[in-house]
Parts: C-alpha cells; sequence; structure tokens
C-alpha cells in the first residue's frame, strides 16, 4: 500500500488517502466530529476523485471513514468566510449570515454556493471515470447520505444508519438529494424520507433499495477490498462507459440511450481490454484485463 504523493500537510491526517493494488482508498478521518466535512476536505474529496479518473493505475475508488459516523454532513465551521467557493454541504449558504463578500447576504448568494459546494461534490463522485464504492461505517447524514448514495455501490455496516436531516433545521435537502433518491426508491419513498428526516437502519436502507449489501461492522473493510479488488481488475474502460450509461438512463428517451449505448460500444471496442475479453472467450481462458 502507498500512501498519496501530494502533500497537503495537516489534510492528509483529516482526509486519508493511499492506493493499493490499482484502488484509491479515501477515509475520511475526523472521528470526534463524525466526520462531518469541512470546506478544504470537501475540495480534497473532489481532488482526489478527479485524479483517479485521470490516472491510468487507479481502477477503482472506495469512500469510507474512520470511527461511529461515515459523515455526519457540513462542518459549517470550517467554511471560508469570503470568496465564492463554498462549505461542504451547500447548507451553510442557507444558514450562514454573510455573503460572497463577507458582507450582507444578497440574492443568488445561497445558489451558487450550493453549485461550488454540495452539487460539485456529488457530481465529482457521479462523474468519475473508475467505480466508486461507498463503505458507510456508521451515520450518514444530510450531505454525507448522499455522498453514499452517489457511489456506485454502497457497503453498509450493521451499526450504519442513514438521516435526511435537512427538515430537521428547516432546510431543503441539496447535494443532489432530490435527484439522487427518487431515482433510487421512487418519489413517494424519497419523499417520506424526506418529509419526516427518519433515522432509516442500515437493514431498511438495503430493503428500500439505498444499499447494495449490509454486512457486519468488522468486516466492511474486508468486503470492500473484495469488491474493489475484483473492479480493479474488470475492463476499466467498459466499466466506465457502463456507468455513464446508466446514470444517464433516466434523463433521456429511448432513441437518446440507445444512440449513447452504440456509441459505447463503438469506442469500447477501440480499447485493449475488449480485443483481450473477445480473445479470450475464443480460447477459453480467463480474460487478463489491464485497464485500457
Amino acid at each position: 500500500m502507498t500512501a498519496s504523493p501530494e502533500p497537503h500537510d495537516a489534510l492528509d491526517s483529516l482526509i486519508r488517502h493511499t492506493t493499493d493494488n490499482g484502488v484509491s482508498w479515501i477515509t475520511l478521518n475526523r472521528p470526534e466530529a463524525m466526520n462531518a466535512l469541512t470546506w478544504d476536505q470537501r475540495e480534497r474529496v473532489i481532488a482526489l476523485l478527479a485524479a483517479a479518473s485521470g490516472d491510468p493505475a487507479v481502477r477503482a475508488v472506495v469512500i469510507t471513514a474512520t470511527g461511529r459516523g461515515f459523515c455526519a454532513g457540513a462542518d459549517l465551521r470550517g467554511t471560508p468566510s469570503t470568496g465564492t467557493a463554498s462549505g461542504a454541504s451547500g447548507t451553510e449558504g442557507a444558514a450562514g449570515t454573510s455573503g460572497a463578500s463577507g458582507g450582507a447576504r444578497v440574492p443568488g448568494d445561497v445558489a451558487r454556493t450550493i453549485r461550488q459546494g454540495a452539487q460539485r461534490l456529488i457530481s465529482a463522485v457521479l462523474d468519475c471515470e473508475k467505480p466508486v464504492i461507498a463503505a458507510v461505517n456508521g451515520t450518514a447524514a444530510g450531505i454525507g447520505a448522499h455522498l453514499a448514495f452517489a457511489c456506485d455501490l454502497v457497503l453498509a455496516a450493521e451499526s450504519a444508519r442513514f438521516i435526511e436531516v435537512f427538515v430537521r433545521r428547516g432546510l431543503v435537502p441539496d447535494g443532489g438529494g432530490a435527484y439522487l433518491l427518487p431515482r433510487l426508491i421512487g418519489p413517494q419513498r424519497a419523499k417520506e424520507l424526506m418529509f419526516f428526516g427518519d433515522a432509516v437502519s442500515a437493514a431498511d436502507a438495503e430493503r428500500l433499495g439505498l444499499v447494495n449489501r449490509v454486512v457486519p461492522a468488522d468486516e466492511l473493510e474486508k468486503t470492500a477490498r473484495t469488491w474493489a479488488d475484483r473492479l480493479a481488475t474488470g475492463p476499466t474502460r467498459a466499466l466506465a462507459l457502463t456507468k455513464q450509461l446508466v446514470n444517464a438512463s433516466l434523463d433521456t428517451d429511448r432513441a437518446s440511450a440507445f444512440a449513447a449505448e452504440a456509441a459505447a460500444q463503438e469506442i469500447n471496442m477501440t480499447t485493449k481490454d475488449a480485443n483481450e475479453g473477445v480473445t479470450a472467450f475464443v480460447e477459453r481462458r480467463t480474460p487478463r484485463y489491464r485497464g485500457r
């Protein structure tokens, strides 16, 4: 296992990063704050996801955390008081009192804060060109829940909980929640979670379709590693194109979806992995994919 080469001083201890056998492990590490995200932590996660997309040596990503919480949402105390960058969940745009110039908030500040903050984080997961697994070790609330739901696969410890906490604070969900949840569980269930803000156990999240699998806490990392290792030995470009097709499928008509599918097939057949897969089938052997 190798540590992230980029020097980020103290931030490296708050967002741990290692690359192991082609898997980028991003670990939120503020257990005393239930891993609530500050502005700079959010930016670090976004940067790591972008780096994973562009690094041929990275073929899968795992997002997890230490302690009892996966991510309790935004840590508004970590938001810069000036500039246009937003904090971790975007809710500081609604809850705070200062605008982009440090003075009174003006119309447009909140929307800008959310676009440049919470929505960028969720988009970074959805747009990552490598498959992303969430290994949810504990409570995932607000933007923390949406961070998990945006991942391609979600594993949860039996102790994990998911909370659409926004309504408890009189806020509208941000971080793409109203986009993600209806697509995962349908509009009626999504409204139930968002209207009441009740905690959803890992078992109930699995039943609803928010979680792929629930495992004992002491098996979470092992299971995440097993899944990630399988993805990291797969046809990386084919997985990226498949992810793009599935993510876009509910936002397009049949003709557009079929056209995108055909284009993806055209692109994928130029890759070495596709040729290897076909050759291995003809030769009746296990394919050896290289991510290219």
